[in-house]
């Protein structure tokens, strides 16, 4: 476990004395082994407590919902589903890196799961562009979504991305096209679609994923229609305002789930995601089960209808801010 944020070094501290003293396995007398109860307690305190009380420029600043070690899609598979068969290509162009889908077997079902996958070291990272994807990579979860409507399996999208590659050659391939046919086919898929904020949310591209039944967000997550640096750059043209404009974002689960832009937040161990890979997987792993019954018990036709009025909602409410302010 590395820890990579000035407010981890106190933790980071604690865990070496920990791991010191238990290095000495049945050598401990009764002082090391008070000893090492008291650091453990503390370990706890200081894990579950420096993640609290956050706002919106403190989660950018500590890095939680971009840290190294946050757990990715294939992570969650890894973790989580009992069976995993990746999928590639759009059909058209080629295959997406920076989009890893397939079908899954959790919790005793098939499911076609679809999500960014980032990379965990400098090679992957550049093979899979940092998770941002091309127009190929939208159009090959549009298949793989249209593939579970005629199965019948729910889709689930797990999101972790800075946005979508703004480069020329995607821009020549149809990128503002392949993100506007993919909010066109999940706004009349007729299967249930639950997504998912496992780390970053970022640029106008995630909504190509999260036109879902459900939107859910780890609890560190975090969610903006412009990453808070190119929303400073592009209003104040001075990082001295990243603060004030990253707070005014409003991009926090917290923040989000007030505005009723999210319907739910899900847990993170002590200290975050990266600290605790399993316990991260276990509490996303329940929640979606959790979500996943509730939806299947709405008829089809009924879910459409309550899709489409819950984004017809979130339009009426947009409008009213801007008049009302």
């Amino acid at each position: 476990m590395s820890y990579d944020l000035k407010v981890e070094l106190p933790i980071a501290d604690l865990e070496k004395k920990l791991n010191d003293l238990r290095c000495k396995g049945d050598l401990l007398d009764l002082e090391d082994r008070r000893q090492m109860q008291e650091l453990e307690a503390e370990f706890q305190r200081h894990q579950e407590g420096f993640c609290h009380s956050l706002n919106g420029s403190d989660m950018v600043q500590l890095q939680l919902a971009r840290h190294r070690d946050r757990p990715y899609i294939a992570d969650y598979i890894k973790l989580m589903c009992d069976d995993y068969f990746e999928l590639r290509g759009d059909r058209r162009y080629g295959d997406d890196r920076a989009i890893l889908g397939g079908l899954a077997t959790f919790a005793g079902q098939t499911i076609t799961l679809i999500g960014h996958q980032k990379g965990s070291y400098t090679t992957e990272r550049q093979e899979r562009n940092f998770g941002m994807p091309h127009p190929e990579g939208y159009r090959k979860a549009q298949r793989l979504m249209r593939q579970a409507e005629k199965f019948g399996f729910p889709v689930v999208c797990l999101i972790d991305t800075v946005g979508a590659y703004p480069d020329v050659d995607s821009e020549k391939r149809g990128q503002a096209r392949a993100i506007a046919e993919s909010l066109a086919v999940m706004a009349t898929l007729r299967v249930l679609i639950v997504a998912i904020i496992i780390g970053e949310g970022g640029g106008g591209g995630v909504m190509a994923f999260c036109l879902a039944d459900r939107v859910l967000m780890l609890e560190h997550a975090i969610w903006t229609g412009a990453s808070p640096e190119a929303a400073t750059s592009m209003t104040w043209r001075n990082d001295t305002f990243a603060a004030r404009t990253t707070d005014s974002l409003q991009l926090t689960s917290l923040d989000l789930m007030e505005l009723g832009v999210i319907n739910g937040i899900i847990r993170e161990p002590p200290g975050g995601a990266h600290c605790d890979h399993r316990a991260a997987a276990d509490l996303l792993a329940e929640q979606l089960q959790m979500t996943l019954t509730e939806l299947k018990a709405i008829p089809v036709g009924e879910l459409l209808q309550q899709r489409y009025a819950k984004f017809r909602h979130a339009e009426r409410w947009r409008n009213a801010d801007l008049i009302s302010s």
